[in-house]
């Protein structure tokens, strides 16, 4: 009898290790951004000659991955518009009033990204919607990870974000003959477990 339950309960060890580590691999990753190793420029072309990039230094945010489900990751991250830096002081001007992101009236830019595709371990897209001036639109990032975000759980791991937005959407529609309409943005982030 004492051998038949051994022999029962040895049998059952592969499984209860496979159950366990399913129930391990769909576990939410949670990540807190890093600050100060983040950041987020916009480049518009200046003129049709050349370009000037705008800075956002100032960010926070939170990622969750869930390891064999892509599509239910989240990536929020709100930046500081107040803490805008353009090259010169007349575009931080420009850039801080009312007629492209109003900092008084509108102090910060968010992004939202509801799901993951993943197109290798390390790449992907990441649809979402963005919100400038009190306007939300949706916007979709490509991403780069330096690991493979799951691989890597428990680990710091970073991103780069890209996507091309038309600042007119936002309603910033001045100064057209001088300033571009599409712009690139790139965000640089480190994120780090909870």
């Amino acid at each position: 009898m004492n051998l038949t339950r051994t022999l029962s309960r040895l049998m059952m060890l592969p499984l209860l290790a496979a159950l366990t580590l399913a129930n391990t691999a769909s576990v939410p990753q949670r990540y807190s951004l890093d600050a100060s190793a983040s950041n987020v420029s916009a480049k518009v072309p200046f003129f049709g000659l050349s370009s000037k990039t705008a800075m956002f230094p100032r960010m926070e945010g939170a990622v969750t991955i869930v390891p064999g489900a892509p599509e239910k990751a989240v990536i929020d991250v709100t930046f500081d518009a107040t803490a805008i830096q353009a090259p010169d002081s007349v575009t931080l001007a420009r850039l801080r009033g009312d007629k492209f992101f109003w900092v008084e009236k509108y102090p910060t830019i968010r992004f939202l990204g509801r799901s993951l595709k993943l197109s290798s371990a390390t790449r992907g897209t990441v649809a979402g919607d963005l919100t400038a001036r009190g306007v939300t639109r949706p916007a979709t990032l490509n991403v780069t990870f330096t690991a493979d975000p799951v691989a890597q759980a428990g680990k710091p791991v970073s991103f780069t974000g890209t996507t091309t937005i038309d600042r007119r959407d936002f309603g910033m529609k001045s100064y057209q003959l001088i300033v571009g309409n599409k712009v690139d943005i790139t965000l640089k982030a480190r994120m780090v477990p909870k």
